[in-house]
């Protein structure tokens, strides 16, 4: 089990959380000075970085060999470019950009629910192919790409028959492993799986939005342990990230109450 080292302070839901160059970067859904910039070590706050004329974020990722951040953007359906200094470009998707992530070759992967789609563009913007997924995998929200060209994609949401975590073909036509199925709170169900972290060895994390947890998948998608228990989060995990070099797992929280989502902060966790 994960152990809990560190809090990251409560406001804004929390859209993306990600590091770079010594620092942690975490997302909030505010109308400017939305990136809150931390210190990887004391994490002590450093300053902010604003995304212009931009509020509704759905993800944010990094690439260190670009040296730059990512962030998805589901009002222009774009995605934003961030460098270290803090200029801003952006790229349109033409669909809704939920999950993104960066992969051996320094693209972006970006996944689009509504359409079924995975797209992968260049750092700045340029298209280079659109992956179609299986009938079958409904509403993927986040795909990571393995080594091996495979990709990892967790689906389903509310209302959906199938919830789970497959690992689909190069080429996006087969299902080569998966896990889960029904929804369910049973250790192979998942309710809404939402997000994916892969490690090094390409064990896979992945949190588990309404079951309140954080479930490790070994690199066939074989259940492996639960990482983080709903004890630990208090709260609904959505969003990712993992620290591959400190074994530091961060995972950002918030609670729907009211209508709306509040309290969003990141518990970070040594694994």
């Amino acid at each position: 089990m994960g152990q809990l080292v560190h809090t990251l302070p409560v406001g804004e839901p929390v859209c993306g959380v990600t590091s770079l160059a010594g620092e942690i970067y975490l997302l909030r859904c505010e109308e400017r000075d939305q990136v809150e910039v931390y210190d990887v070590i004391t994490y002590r706050q450093q300053r902010y970085l604003t995304v212009p004329n931009a509020r509704v974020f759905t993800d944010m990722t990094s690439c260190e060999h670009n040296r730059c951040m990512y962030i998805g953007n589901a009002v222009v359906n774009c995605v934003h470019r961030l460098d270290l200094q803090g200029a801003v470009t952006r790229w349109a998707v033409n669909d809704i950009p939920w999950g993104l992530s960066v992969n051996a070759v320094h693209n972006v992967l970006v996944t689009c629910p509504w359409v079924r789609k995975i797209k992968e563009f260049s750092s700045h913007g340029d298209l280079l192919r659109e992956l179609t997924l299986p009938d079958d995998v409904m509403r993927p929200w986040h795909a990571i790409q393995t080594r091996s060209g495979q990709v990892i994609v967790c689906h389903g949401g509310l209302g959906d028959p199938v919830r789970r975590v497959c690992m689909i073909s190069a080429d996006g036509r087969h299902i080569v492993h998966s896990h889960g199925g029904q929804s369910g709170s049973d250790t192979d169900q998942y309710n809404v799986p939402f997000r994916l972290a892969v490690d090094d060895n390409e064990f896979v994390f992945v949190a588990d939005s309404d079951n309140r947890r954080v479930t490790l998948l070994s690199p066939t998608l074989e259940y492996v342990r639960q990482v983080v228990s709903r004890d630990q989060l208090k709260g609904d995990p959505r969003r990712l990230y993992l620290d591959t070099r400190q074994r530091l797992l961060y995972v950002a929280v918030y609670k729907y109450e009211e209508g709306k989502w509040r309290r969003g902060h990141v518990a970070v966790f040594s694994v």
